[in-house]
């Protein structure tokens, strides 16, 4: 079992910026990639970022790509994504998940069923 936390959301402004924090507890955090997803208001749970057991691989949905940046501590059993330039349409519970490695070889890193962990989510609203 692996236990996720994540905090760090609230309310900003267009424009602005937000780091989110998942902290894992449980079984060995480095033997997972750390992926974060998103669901906005009547929408389906989307995929966001992942990032790889070590951190050398990261993947982005293109809604993302080039303002949200994954990235992990393991000594820390923390995986963050950093959040700038912030749109309205960024307006979700964001949840961080642990899966297996071997779904960003196989590039189904954007399933949610490729995950076995999830934390509770965060708010992140984003006013214009």
């Amino acid at each position: 079992q692996v236990q996720l936390v994540e905090s760090g959301g609230g309310l900003v402004q267009a424009g602005g910026f937000l780091r989110l924090s998942c902290v894992a507890s449980g079984r060995t955090f480095t033997g997972y990639a750390m992926g974060w997803f998103r669901q906005a208001p009547g929408k389906e749970r989307e995929f966001a970022a992942v990032i790889s057991t070590r951190g050398y691989s990261t993947y982005y949905a293109d809604s993302v790509k080039g303002r949200f940046t994954i990235s992990r501590d393991n000594a820390k059993n923390t995986v963050y994504l950093q959040m700038n330039s912030l749109k309205p349409e960024d307006t979700a519970v964001y949840y961080c998940a642990a899966g297996d490695l071997r779904t960003l070889y196989s590039g189904t890193y954007y399933l949610q069923g490729s995950y076995d962990y999830w934390g509770q989510g965060t708010q992140v609203t984003v006013s214009s």
